[in-house]
């Protein structure tokens, strides 16, 4: 029997080191997952921002890719100098047309009066054929 109780106590010091190499080695794996919950959290946050930028960028070339279509400073400056031709030869013709139109007006005025009393006359034959 003293050969039984003699395994049994070789084996305790060693079941100790055994229970303490897992508990070590629980105990690092428990800090490992604490500190990398951590880590995960950055990089779902991380991912989330390089989507974010790499939409902003999407957004960024399209307008870049319309602003290279819109007119530049000096041609919108030719364009503004156009237009303000334009705009003075319509005023000059506006001034012409205004002068031909009353130069008209004062033509047909006799033209109106005549057209007035014959509806007056034609008025009065027939409230007369009455």
């Amino acid at each position: 029997m003293n050969t039984a109780s003699t395994s049994v106590l070789d084996i305790a010091p060693i079941l100790a080191w055994i229970i303490a190499a897992m508990t070590i080695v629980n105990f690092i794996v428990l800090m490992k997952n604490l500190l990398s919950a951590g880590e995960k959290k950055l990089e779902e946050r991380v991912a989330k921002v390089e989507g974010k930028a790499i939409e902003h960028d999407r957004r960024i070339q399209s307008v870049e890719g319309d602003m290279k279509h819109l007119p530049n400073q000096e041609t919108m400056h030719s364009i503004e100098l156009t237009m303000l031709k334009i705009v003075g030869r319509l005023d000059k013709q506006d001034a012409t047309l205004e002068g031909r139109f009353s130069a008209m007006d004062e033509r047909l005025k006799p033209i109106q009066a005549i057209g007035e009393r014959l509806n007056d006359v034609l008025v009065d034959q027939m409230k007369r054929a009455s």
